[in-house]
């Protein structure tokens, strides 16, 4: 059975999504970011990089969202998308891992995190943010999947942040977007969706982001120990 390591942020929600589409079955392990629990020998065995999601599948450790759907995926043949649009499909799902995530996260760290006086990184992550939206929004235009004619780990990669687009670019979120939020409410309005924010609503998580949460979740910020 496949060992999920999981805390309820955009990109392990992504592998949650999933594996509630195509009902593998999964061993639910939390891994409380908050905590530091990610930096812990015995996890960085399994992801170098100290962050969720991670899955261990047999004797198999994959790291990396993108990583796991697209393994995933394969080794299942589920939500593959055609072979004839792999190229597709590879070019827009490295453009959510390198592109529309990061530059997401990064405009949620500056613009709810950061301190008070840094207008231009405040600027810069938000605009490159909206820019990338307004990279969907114009693909999606006719569209109701972001590769091919079907539903796709491009689809459940892409949710995973767009989830957060109130978070991400402030209170107008989708609304400049139309074609963007049309294929949201579209992706959000699957059973499996609801299924997916369910898991690990029973783990007590840490909630308060104190100084032990911040060291936790931003270590670079941070002398080593």
């Amino acid at each position: 059975m496949i060992k999920f390591y999981f805390h309820h942020t955009p990109n392990p929600m992504k592998v949650a999504l999933f594996l509630e589409e195509t009902g593998l079955p999964f061993e639910l392990v939390p891994l409380d970011t908050l905590k530091g629990e990610q930096h812990t020998p015995e996890f960085k065995a399994i992801n170098p990089n100290a962050k969720a999601p991670a899955i261990v599948d047999g004797e198999t450790r994959v790291f990396d969202s993108n990583a796991i759907l697209m393994y995933l995926s394969e080794k299942h043949g589920k939500l593959a998308g055609k072979p004839e649009n792999r190229a597709e499909m590879l070019s827009w799902l490295m453009f959510i891992a390198s592109g529309l995530g990061p530059y997401s996260g990064q405009s949620v760290h500056f613009r709810h995190m950061a301190p008070e006086g840094l207008d231009y990184a405040v600027n810069r992550y938000l605009r490159e943010a909206q820019r990338h939206y307004e990279v969907l929004d114009t693909h999606l235009k006719g569209r109701d999947f972001i590769v091919g004619d079907e539903y796709t780990i491009a689809d459940v990669s892409a949710w995973g942040w767009i989830d957060k687009a109130p978070v991400v670019l402030g209170e107008e979120a989708l609304a400049p977007y139309p074609n963007l939020k049309r294929w949201f409410e579209s992706i959000d309005s699957r059973p499996a969706v609801a299924r997916a924010r369910k898991i690990g609503t029973d783990v007590a998580f840490k909630k308060e982001f104190d100084e032990e949460a911040k060291r936790a979740f931003f270590p670079s910020n941070y002398p080593k120990s």
